[in-house]
C-alpha cells in the first residue's frame, strides 16, 4: 500500500508529530531532525559526527536503530488520532553494512495500520560523502509493530519514565 493513499485521522498530524518529536532529548542528543514527513511516511536524518560512531568509526547501531525505531513510530502515529498516542512493542533490525558516510536517513512507511497495531517499514540509507558518488547506501532494513495508545494523549506531561523528577 502506497502512503499517500493513507488519510490522517487528525488533520493536524504533521504539527503534533514534530511536537512529539521535539520533546525527545535522546534525538536532540544525537542531531536527529525530521526532515520527510507525510500521512504513513516519516524520514529522520542525522549528520555524522565523530561521537556518534563505535570503536571502527562507524555509525553506531545503537543510533541506526533509534532512528529506524523513531521513524517507524512518526509513520504511524501520523494517521493516530488526536486522543491516542503511540509505543513500539516489537522490531526486527537488520544491520546490512557499516553506517558510513555524512549522514544516516531513515525512512519508515506504513505498510499496514490497524485500530490497535500498525505494521512500518523502516530503512536506514547512509548519505555517501561528496568526494565518492554522492549516492545512497542501504545500511539498515526493520520491520516494526506500534501500538496505538486510545485516550492517552501524547502530550508534555505524559511522563511515565519513572525518573526522578529531578532528573526529567
Amino acid at each position: 500500500m502506497n502512503a499517500a493513499a493513507f488519510q490522517p485521522a487528525n488533520p493536524g498530524f504533521a504539527a503534533r508529530v514534530r511536537d512529539s518529536f521535539g520533546r525527545q532529548p535522546f534525538m536532540d542528543l544525537i542531531g536527529a531532525r525530521i526532515t520527510g514527513l507525510a500521512p504513513g511516511f516519516c524520514e529522520i536524518t542525522v549528520g555524522y559526527r565523530p561521537e556518534l560512531t563505535q570503536q571502527h568509526g562507524f555509525v553506531h547501531g545503537g543510533v541506526l536503530a533509534s532512528i529506524a525505531d523513531a521513524a517507524a513510530g512518526y509513520a504511524a502515529f501520523s494517521l493516530m488520532p488526536a486522543e491516542a498516542s503511540i509505543l513500539t512493542v516489537e522490531y526486527k533490525l537488520n544491520i546490512l553494512r557499516p553506517g558510513r558516510g555524512e549522514a544516516m536517513i531513515a525512512r519508515a512507511r506504513v505498510l499496514k495500520p490497524g485500530r490497535t497495531l500498525t505494521v512500518v517499514q523502516s530503512d536506514v540509507f547512509a548519505r555517501r560523502d561528496a568526494d565518492r558518488d554522492g549516492g545512497e547506501e542501504q545500511v539498515v532494513s526493520s520491520l516494526q509493530t506500534l501500538m496505538c495508545l486510545y485516550g492517552k494523549a501524547d502530550a508534555p506531561a505524559d511522563d511515565a519514565s519513572g525518573a526522578p523528577a529531578k532528573a526529567r
